[in-house]
């Protein structure tokens, strides 16, 4: 329960703005309490994003519909719930303290983008390997929906719909996969 306050705590305001009165309060639970089991905010803090689950995505179960656009689809669509945007608007409400502490940075580049940045991955050289594109800068590519869809979250306060996701699909990602063609 505090755990939860704190990420809905720190997805409304951020680090900056964030303090364990407020988690308390919204936990229902003592200042006292709180600070027993976690001595700093900042550790309050990790122990409740590193509970986030990486939504619905696992590399190793990956859809194959047997076109990228298809694969993107299948693999994008459960991740459009309130609770991916919570996530994501959790792991955002760290940016800003990201450059000033280590063990945050670490959180970012394990947890949040990476698990839909290695599903991008495998989906994108899955493409190129059966032929129906050519060589690309698979990195690259793989980091730009999750990129914009955590930007749509965080700094323009919007919803990930079906709707957003297949248009970042259709119209960013296809098109610049279409551009390395040979």
């Amino acid at each position: 329960m505090i755990l939860e306050a704190a990420l809905d705590v720190l997805a409304e305001t951020g680090y900056d703005g964030m303090t364990v009165d407020m988690v308390a309060v919204r936990a229902g639970a003592a200042r006292a309490t709180v600070y027993r089991r976690w001595p700093t905010k900042i550790d309050l803090v990790l122990h409740a994003v590193r509970r986030l689950a990486p939504g619905r995505v696992d590399v190793d179960q990956l859809p194959d519909t047997g076109s990228l656009r298809g694969d993107c689809i299948a693999l994008m669509q459960p991740d459009t719930s309130e609770e991916a945007e919570r996530r994501v608007r959790a792991i955002s409400g760290l940016q800003s303290i990201a450059g000033r502490d280590e063990r945050i940075a670490a959180v970012l580049a394990d947890g949040g983008m990476q698990p839909w940045i290695d599903a991008n991955r495998v989906l994108i050289q899955r493409a190129v390997d059966r032929k129906e594109y050519g060589p690309v800068d698979v990195d690259t590519l793989a980091q730009m929906l999750p990129l914009m869809c955590t930007c749509r979250v965080a700094v323009q306060q919007l919803p990930i719909t079906p709707e957003y996701a297949i248009g970042l699909i259709d119209a960013i990602l296809l098109p610049a996969m279409r551009g390395a063609q040979p």
